[in-house]
Order: structure tokens, then sequence, then C-alpha cells
């Protein structure tokens, strides 16, 4: 900020006049070392014995063994269950770690720790991943979409005018897994992006509409898919099937910067996001 400006003169900016006094040539400026992740993440890995054989009777003892090294691996274990031969492990994560590392670090462990404890198996090539959360899926797009329709403005043109800028796009269907050569997942995340000062909000109808575009080019440049959106004055709602490959961490990281790029500004989003993973049922409905 340009320190010639007075507190008063702050103080009457808007979003975009404050953009304007931090434009710069660099724009991409957040990263794991000015950026933090607040996150409620939740996976769970689902796998199977190759040609469906029992799991051995060492599976309680292997599962003791690989809970302090996953915990290393950001991995905190919650609890197991057998249910008709498939192995189903549900544990909380840390926002660095991507479905497709996660599935990779569980069978990992596993396999070692089975074979160490003289009972070595052969797991199939295929894995269930599912992201879970307090909420479920209905919930989580249901309050994307209720953005304005909660806010207490009393202009109606201008809940009107913020109405054009929530998006529903139907043909994204959550509940379809992605299938990649060794699984299906199924990945739902919400994202949240705040402004760097609340009380400067976007008024103008440009900025708006460049932000909104935007989350939908930079979501199809990393291979996610929007299907509920939600640009507020002052903060952005997405839910979103993201990129498997793509930790949440770097899954907010790509949003604020490129979205700092189209704005041509440096710093104009908050250095805190918020990530949640969210599916068709509630944590607590799962056995």
């Amino acid at each position: 900020m340009d320190k010639r400006l007075t507190h008063e003169e702050i103080a009457t900016m808007s979003f975009e006049e404050m953009i304007g006094t931090i434009r710069r040539e660099r724009v991409s400026n957040y990263t794991a070392a000015n950026t933090k992740a607040e996150y409620s993440l939740h996976y769970s890995w689902d796998g199977w014995t190759s040609r469906d054989v029992p799991f051995p009777k060492t599976l309680p003892s292997a599962i003791k063994n690989c809970v302090p090294l996953w915990n290393l691996d950001g991995l905190k274990f919650i609890r197991y269950d057998l249910d008709n031969g498939s192995l189903k492990c549900l544990f909380a994560v840390e926002p660095n770690i991507s479905p497709v590392a996660f599935v990779r670090l569980v069978k990992g462990r596993l396999d070692h720790a089975f074979r160490k404890l003289g009972t070595p198996i052969k797991f199939s090539r295929k894995i269930g991943f599912r992201t879970l959360g307090d909420n479920t899926r209905e919930v989580v797009n249901n309050y994307v979409m209720r953005q304005v329709g909660k806010s207490d403005y009393i202009d109606p043109r201008y809940i009107t005018f913020l109405d054009n800028y929530t998006v529903e796009c139907s043909e994204v269907d959550l509940k379809i897994p992605q299938a990649l050569s060794h699984g299906r997942y199924w990945n739902n995340i919400h994202l949240v992006i705040l402004a760097e000062d609340r009380n400067h909000p976007m008024t103008k109808e440009s900025t708006f509409r460049v932000v909104r575009d935007a989350c939908f080019k930079i979501a199809d440049k990393h291979g996610h898919s929007i299907a509920r959106l939600a640009v507020m004055p002052d903060h952005i709602h997405i839910s979103l099937q993201a990129n498997p490959r793509i930790s949440p961490y770097k899954l907010g990281l790509s949003f604020l910067n490129n979205l700092s790029y189209v704005l041509k500004a440096g710093s104009c989003w908050s250095c805190e996001f918020y990530v949640g993973t969210f599916s068709e049922y509630r944590i607590d409905q799962i056995k």
C-alpha cells in the first residue's frame, strides 16, 4: 500500500481502487511460505486383495504398526472396517496431500506391514477413494447457492445483480466418480477465498465478471469441474470435483494466484483460505 495514503483515504477505497495501489509485475504472491489453509479434510480408502483372497488375521496388527508411520505422512488414522471383502480405512489428512498420494501411502504402508508380519498379501490394483465431511453434497451446494439470500442486502436491485454471479452447473454431477487407471475417485472440495480487506468489497460489474469467468478457466486449466460458484463482494464460494492428482493446498494456491493474475494485482486476496471435503454422506453416517 502506498505509504502516502492517509487512513481516511484508505477507508473510502473500493476493492478495485485497492487493486490499483498494489499492482506490480510479479503477481504470483501466494506461496507455501506466506499462505495458510484452514481445513477440514477426511479421506476414505477402500482396498481389496487380489482375487478376493481374505485378509489375514494379522490385519489388526498391521493397522496398528502403520498408524505411527501414517501420522508421519500427515494421515491421522480414525478407524477401519472389513465389509464384504473390502478393507475401508478413514483418515483426517493434512491439506498438502493429494488423493493419489494418499492412496499410495495407505497401500504402501499396509503392504510393508503385512510383509514384516510374515503374512504378505497381494492387493488388487483397483481402489476406491472418497472424500467425506460433516456436511453432504446437497448441504454444501445449497449453502453456496444461498450466499446472496442469506446476506443482509436491502436493495433488491443489488440482490438481482449478485444473482448473476451465482452459478449452478447442472452438467457437473458430484455423485459420479472420476475413473483413473487404478481406481475411482469421489473427490469433492468446498473452497472459500476471502478478499484481503473485507471492508473494501468489489463494486464494479466488470470485476465480478472477470472473477466469475476466471474461476471456470482456472478450474478447466487444472482439471477441476465446478458444480456451484458464488462470487460475493468480499469472498468466493466454490464446490467442485477436484483433480485427484492435486492436493487441496495446491488447489487453493492456484485459484489465489490465477485470480490475482487476471486482476493484475499482487495480493488482493487474503493469505488464508478454507478447503473442506464432503460427499453424499456425512462422516458420522459411515460405518
